[in-house]
């Protein structure tokens, strides 16, 4: 990578307190321009515009992020007086559709559960630790890297609370139920590598905690054995369970957007696609005019 783009990426890490999982995702896409364009500090408009064909096979939402992360590129350049004009016009801008998120019924998150519970009833440590991960991500929706990233000081102990270190190096105050307090407990009673790991759930391997890859891993083996199909089953889907069940019983849409941590409320608004049917209801059964018989 050219100069400019590391200098970029040490900005991102100092000024804007940009993740190490966001910070890969913003060399691996600026890297991969370079190589089809070259030194991106240098290139100008005819130039930045031929990126649309080497990016032609991807999907609108990659193209989106790609665009995105060298249009900022281009913003620190002009602000650091490297190039006076900014060719980021000739970029694609496709209209990336936001996703709907994967949504488990109550049914699904009861009998992950009840399979978790019945393995953890003899207190083997890997099956403690498994019940006692579900229970923070579908109890407190935390994203996959705040919950294998917890460090034991999080653990909450005169208030039931977790503090997360979120994306961007923001800091939340995160309820924790009686269930999952339960689980952490029975977790932390035969939690192996105390006291020397000061992470909530240590690994043996070179990274020192439990890794994304592992806990994506634990959750199918997981959905298998309760008989759900495990291509329905990731971290990232118990998330939006607990949103979209916190919706659908009268959570405030602000108040989620604090415990998800999401910066823009738009974010959040995503999950108000699964109460409509709620909401119809409610409509046509406490609606003044609902009562009223309709004329022929």
């Amino acid at each position: 990578m050219s100069a400019a783009t590391e200098a970029f990426l040490a900005m991102l890490a100092a000024e804007r307190g940009a993740s190490a999982n966001t910070l890969a995702a913003y060399r691996r896409d600026l890297a991969q321009a370079e190589e089809a364009i070259g030194d991106l500090a240098a290139a100008d408009r005819d130039a930045v515009a031929r990126l649309a064909q080497a990016w032609g096979a991807l999907a609108p939402a990659s193209v989106a992020r790609k665009a995105s992360a060298i249009r900022q590129f281009f913003g620190f350049a002009i602000d650091e007086g490297w190039r006076a004009d900014d060719p980021s016009g000739a970029l694609p801008a496709p209209r990336a559709r936001r996703p709907l998120p994967k949504v488990l019924g109550h049914a699904d998150i009861a009998a992950l559960f009840a399979r978790a519970e019945l393995e953890a009833a003899g207190e083997e440590p890997q099956a403690v630790r498994t019940l006692a991960l579900i229970e923070l991500l579908y109890g407190s929706g935390l994203r996959a890297s705040e919950l294998v990233g917890l460090p034991l000081v999080a653990v909450p102990r005169d208030a039931p609370f977790l503090t997360i270190a979120g994306k961007g190096g923001t800091t939340r105050l995160v309820p924790v139920g009686a269930r999952a307090l339960a689980a952490l407990s029975r977790w932390l009673a035969v939690r192996p590598g105390a006291p020397a790991s000061r992470y909530l759930f240590p690994s043996k391997g070179k990274v020192p905690h439990l890794t994304r890859v592992r806990l994506f891993q634990l959750l199918k083996a997981l959905a298998v054995r309760a008989g759900l199909d495990p291509a329905r089953i990731s971290p990232h889907v118990l998330r939006h369970a607990f949103a979209t069940h916190l919706l659908e019983g009268g959570a405030d849409l602000r108040v989620l957007q604090t415990l998800l941590g999401h910066a823009d409320i738009s974010t959040t608004q995503i999950y108000t696609h699964v109460d409509a049917a709620r909401l119809v209801a409610l409509v046509n059964s406490r609606h003044p005019l609902a009562t009223r018989a309709t004329s022929d």
